[in-house]
C-alpha cells in the first residue's frame, strides 16, 4: 500500500475507534446555550470558509454581539429564532477533538419549549446546564436540571456563562455554585463540575482563560475529552422489542428490531416477555449475513430454534433475567400539552414498540420546581411534573426506568389528535388486590338477552345542555316498553344524587362522572337490558372511552344537535343565565367546550323537529338492526 494510502487509512481508523460523547445544553432563556456550540464549532476549526462568510453576513442582519460574530446563529436555524433571538427547536451538532467525538443538543430554554428540551435531554450522557452570571439560578435552571435527573443523566457541566459581564468575578461564581450544589444535592448526579465561562470570547472553552486566574479546574472541552461515560445499555440484561415479523417466504421467519439493551449470541435463552414462552437463538442475522454476535444499538432478525407466536411489540429478553408484566405502575411524567392531564381519560402509551390503550387513575404528586416539594394535584398543567399511578387495557413487559431506560421510558398520546402529550418513566409495577379474580358466572349475557327478546345496547345522548336529551330519551325509553322491552334510564342529573354526588363539573370530574357511567352502563348491557344515557358528556375521548369498554355492536352515539342559542332560549332550569352571569363556573357551551361527534351512529336535528319524531326515529333504527328482535 502506498504511504500516502497507509496515512489516509490509519487516519481514518484512528476517527472510527474515537468514544462517543452525546450531550446537550439546557438552562433559561439567554444563558447563551447556541452561542456556546456556535463558539465549540469555531474553536474546533469545523467550520468551512463558506459557513464563516455567511455567519459574517447573518451576524450583520441579525446578530446581538454588535461587530463581532454572533455564533448562535449558527445552530439559531429557524427564522422565528433569529428574529426572536431564541432557541424553538433541538438543533443537533457533531463536532470532534483529538481525543473524542461528540454530538450536541441545542435545546430551547423557554418555559413553551420545555417538551423539546426533554427531547433533546432523553439520548444524552452528559447535560451542560448553563447559568448567566448576571442573572444566577432561576426556575427553568431548576425545571431542567431536574428534568435532567430523572431521564438518567448522571453527569453534568455547569457552565456559568458570561462571566466577562460581572469582570470576571470569582464571588459570583463561587455564589452561583454553592447555590446550584445545595438545590441540586439530592439528584444523584455521579459528577459535577462548574466551568467560569464567556462563550462569546472563548474563555475557558477550548483554552485555560488568563482572565479567571482564581479559576484551576479544566477547561470546557477538556472536560468533555475526559469525562468516563461507560455505555451501560451494553451490561443490562438483553432486551429486544419487536419490530417486525420477517416473514420473505415459508422457509424462514424471523423477528426484526433493534437491540436496546444488552447483548445476545446464537444458542443463548430466551423468553417471550409477555406469554412467558421460551426458546433458544438459532441464528442473527443482518443485512451483512449472519453474525455471532449482537449487542444494544444494533438493528437485527433473530430466527429462534422453535415455533413461538411473536408478534410486533412483543420483547424477547434474556430467559434467565426476565422484565416485570403488569397493567398498573408508578411513574414520573413530564405533560407536554396546553391541555391538561386528567386522571381517568383514555390516552395511548407507546413502550418500545407497543401501543395500548390505558389513563392515569391517580395523580400522587407533582412536584414544585422552585422548592421540589409534593404537591396535592387533581391534574397536570403543561411542563409540570408528577408521580401517577396508570393503568394499560392489556398488561405490557417493562423495566423500572433506573434498572433498563430503554424499556422503562413511554410516550402518552392523545388519542383524538395524535399527538405526542407527555413523556414518562415507569418507577415499579403494581401488584394490587391479586387476590381478585373474574368470578365464572353460569348464566351470561346472551342467556339474560335472550330471555327478555332482545339485544343489549347502549343509547348515548350526547349534547348541550337544554338540547333536548332527557325529553327524547325519555319518549325512546316509554315507547321500548309500550313493545315489552327491558330498558333502564341514566340520566345526568340524576346520577349526581347518588353515584357521582363527590363530582363537580372541573374537566376532571366530568372525566370521572362519564367513567363512572360507562362502566354502570356496562353492568346493564351485561343484565341483557338497553340502556340510555342522557349525559352532556362534552369531549370525545369520554365518549370514546365508554364505546371501548362495550363491544362493538354495543354503543350507539346519539348526538342531539340543538344550535346554542336554541338551547339557550329553552334554557328549562335557567342555568345559561346563571352561567352567563357569572355565577356558575365550566358551563358547557359558555366556558367550557362541546367536541362534536365525528360520526354518531343517529344524528339528530333537534332543533328543527319535534322530539316524538326523533325518538320514532330512534326506534327504527333499533328494528331495523334486530335490536328488538
Amino acid at each position: 500500500m502506498p504511504a500516502e494510502a497507509t496515512v489516509v487509512a490509519d487516519y481514518l481508523s484512528a476517527q472510527e475507534n474515537k468514544s462517543l460523547l452525546r450531550f446537550l445544553t439546557c438552562g433559561s432563556v439567554d444563558d447563551g446555550k447556541s452561542t456556546l456550540i456556535g463558539r465549540l464549532l469555531y474553536d474546533t476549526k469545523l467550520l468551512f470558509e463558506d459557513q464563516l462568510a455567511a455567519l459574517s453576513n447573518d451576524s450583520r442582519k441579525h446578530g446581538t454581539a454588535g461587530d463581532d460574530l454572533d455564533f448562535a446563529l449558527l445552530v439559531d436555524g429557524l427564522a422565528a429564532e433569529r428574529e426572536q433571538g431564541i432557541t424553538i427547536d433541538v438543533a443537533y451538532r457533531f463536532f470532534a477533538t483529538d481525543k473524542r467525538k461528540f454530538i450536541v443538543a441545542d435545546t430551547p430554554g423557554h418555559e413553551q419549549y420545555t417538551r423539546n428540551m426533554a427531547t433533546g435531554a432523553s439520548n444524552s450522557d452528559l447535560a451542560v446546564i448553563l447559568v448567566d452570571a448576571r442573572q444566577g439560578i432561576l426556575t427553568q435552571t431548576r425545571r431542567h436540571s431536574f428534568i435532567v435527573s430523572l431521564l438518567g443523566i448522571r453527569h453534568v457541566v455547569l457552565a456559568v456563562n458570561k462571566i466577562d459581564l460581572v469582570d470576571f468575578s470569582q464571588k459570583v461564581f463561587d455564589d452561583i455554585v454553592a447555590a446550584y450544589r445545595e438545590f441540586s444535592a439530592g439528584f444523584g448526579f455521579e459528577s459535577l463540575i462548574a466551568v467560569p465561562l464567556s462563550a462569546r470570547y472563548g474563555d475557558n472553552m477550548l483554552e485555560r482563560s488568563p482572565r479567571t486566574p482564581w479559576y484551576d479546574g479544566p477547561t470546557l472541552v477538556e472536560h468533555l475529552e475526559s469525562v468516563p461515560v461507560a455505555d451501560d445499555a451494553l451490561v443490562r440484561p438483553f432486551r429486544m422489542p419487536v419490530q417486525w415479523v420477517n416473514r420473505p417466504n415459508l422457509d424462514f421467519r424471523g423477528f426484526s428490531g433493534t437491540v436496546a439493551s444488552g447483548s445476545v449470541r446464537p444458542g443463548d435463552a430466551i423468553v417471550v416477555a409477555g406469554s412467558g414462552r421460551t426458546s433458544k437463538v438459532k441464528a442473527i442475522v443482518t443485512k451483512d449475513g449472519v453474525q455471532p454476535r449482537a449487542e444494544a444499538g444494533e438493528a437485527v432478525t433473530l430466527t429462534l430454534e422453535d415455533e413461538v407466536d411473536i408478534s410486533r411489540g412483543d420483547i424477547i429478553a434474556a430467559a434467565a433475567a426476565r422484565p416485570e408484566v403488569s397493567d398498573q405502575f408508578a411513574a414520573h411524567l413530564i405533560w407536554m400539552h396546553d391541555d391538561a392531564l386528567l386522571p381517568g381519560r383514555p390516552y395511548l402509551i407507546k413502550i418500545g414498540t407497543r401501543t395500548v390503550s390505558a389513563s392515569v387513575t391517580e395523580i400522587k404528586h407533582k412536584v414544585d420546581v422552585n422548592s421540589f416539594q409534593k404537591l396535592a394535584a387533581k391534574q397536570l398543567a403543561l411542563n409540570e411534573v408528577g408521580v401517577v399511578n396508570l393503568a394499560t387495557q392489556q398488561p405490557i413487559a417493562f423495566d423500572p426506568f433506573a434498572d433498563v431506560p430503554q424499556t422503562g421510558a413511554f410516550i402518552i398520546i392523545d388519542r383524538m389528535s395524535n399527538l405526542t402529550v407527555g413523556a414518562g418513566m415507569i418507577d415499579f409495577g403494581l401488584r394490587r388486590a391479586t387476590n381478585v379474580h373474574w368470578q365464572a358466572l353460569e348464566v351470561d349475557k346472551a342467556s339474560r338477552a335472550a330471555m327478555k327478546l332482545q339485544k343489549p345496547v347502549v343509547l348515548w345522548f350526547t349534547g348541550l345542555s337544554g338540547s333536548g336529551k332527557s325529553m327524547v330519551a325519555n319518549l325512546v325509553e316509554k315507547k321500548l316498553n309500550a313493545l315489552g322491552r327491558h330498558t333502564y334510564l341514566l340520566d345526568g342529573d340524576n346520577v349526581r344524587h347518588g353515584l357521582n354526588k363527590d363530582l363537580g363539573f372541573t374537566a376532571a370530574d366530568r372525566v370521572e362522572n362519564i367513567r363512572r357511567v360507562g362502566e354502570t352502563a356496562k353492568l346493564f348491557v351485561d343484565a341483557g337490558l338497553i340502556v340510555l344515557t342522557s349525559f352532556i358528556s362534552p369531549f370525545r375521548a369520554e365518549r370514546q372511552m365508554a364505546r371501548e369498554i362495550l363491544e362493538p355492536d354495543e354503543f350507539v352515539e346519539i348526538f342531539v344537535d340543538t344550535p346554542l342559542d336554541v338551547a339557550e332560549r329553552r334554557d328549562p332550569k335557567g342555568l345559561y343565565a346563571r352561567a352567563r352571569r357569572g355565577e356558575i363556573k365550566n358551563f358547557t357551551g359558555i366556558d367550557s367546550p362541546y367536541e362534536v361527534p365525528a360520526s354518531p351512529e343517529i344524528h339528530l336535528a333537534a332543533g328543527e323537529r319535534a322530539p316524538e319524531v326523533l325518538a320514532d326515529e330512534i326506534v327504527a333504527y333499533l328494528q331495523r338492526l334486530g335490536y328488538l328482535a
